[in-house]
């Protein structure tokens, strides 16, 4: 009698560990395609930023032809997915799932601004090969963080850490303009946000409930998409620092 309780307790068990799974392999594919399209909708934006010339004339100062600089509305641009970012963390709590995917696709599409800059510094052809090498590390750190049983959560007061100053260098380089310094920033900004793409992997899947109502996940799931998001571009700016050709 006992045995076949433990049997049917056995059995219990692995149905609901199998449910979790499944679950959870459609919730990170959720956080995974809201990144991933987040990254095509930037991409477009600095595209047509780029390549039209009547919305290149909006955001970037030109002068025979050339672009010289970044207009006001350009600049305000460049800065706006932080007050966007801002937003959406404060508002968090209390603001409803559609209203929390909104400020994602807004911020991504803000984001676009500051890319389409990148196009303007690097060839097109080195951007897309930095494009697949950053996705490569990418999708390797990231498997590792979602896989490895070691608790990453050690080094995120680590990682916190070296993006703050990550931030306050980059301040301070806006007027040194030093070459040395931006060197350290960029390897330094590789290793923080290798760090935090295998990390935030971790991170979102044990948020990850069965138990969560379809409004909590999603929420949950957008979020964990932004989290990926700016780790990628940041990733991605910075190996071009080392591995883009400029114009």
């Amino acid at each position: 009698m006992a045995l076949n309780t433990d049997r049917r307790y056995m059995s219990r068990s692995q149905a609901e560990a199998a449910q979790i799974d499944v679950g959870l392999r459609s919730y990170m594919l959720r956080v995974y395609n809201l990144m991933a399209s987040g990254l095509v909708l930037s991409g477009i934006v600095a595209w047509v930023i780029v390549n039209v010339p009547a919305v290149t004339g909006l955001f970037y100062a030109t002068q025979g032809g050339q672009v010289v600089g970044m207009s006001l509305l350009g600049t305000i641009g460049m800065w706006s997915p932080l007050i966007v970012l801002f937003a959406a963390m404060f508002m968090i709590r209390s603001a409803s799932a559609a209203v929390v995917q909104g400020m994602y696709w807004l911020f991504v599409a803000l984001q676009g601004i500051g890319l389409s800059l990148l196009l303007q510094i690097y060839t097109g052809e080195s951007i897309v090969r930095v494009f697949f090498i950053t996705a490569a590390t990418f999708a390797a750190l990231s498997l590792y963080g979602y896989t490895t049983k070691r608790n990453l959560g050690a080094m995120a007061s680590f990682l916190i850490m070296g993006l703050f100053g990550i931030l306050i260098a980059a301040i301070v380089n806006i007027f040194l303009a030093s070459s040395l310094l931006q060197f350290v920033i960029s390897g330094v900004g590789v290793l923080v946000f290798a760090g935090l793409t295998a990390y935030d992997t971790q991170r979102i899947k044990e948020e990850y409930d069965v138990t969560m109502d379809g409004e909590t996940m999603s929420k949950t799931a957008t979020w964990g998409a932004l989290s990926l998001y700016i780790n990628f571009i940041n990733l991605l700016q910075f190996l071009l620092f080392f591995l883009g050709q400029r114009e």
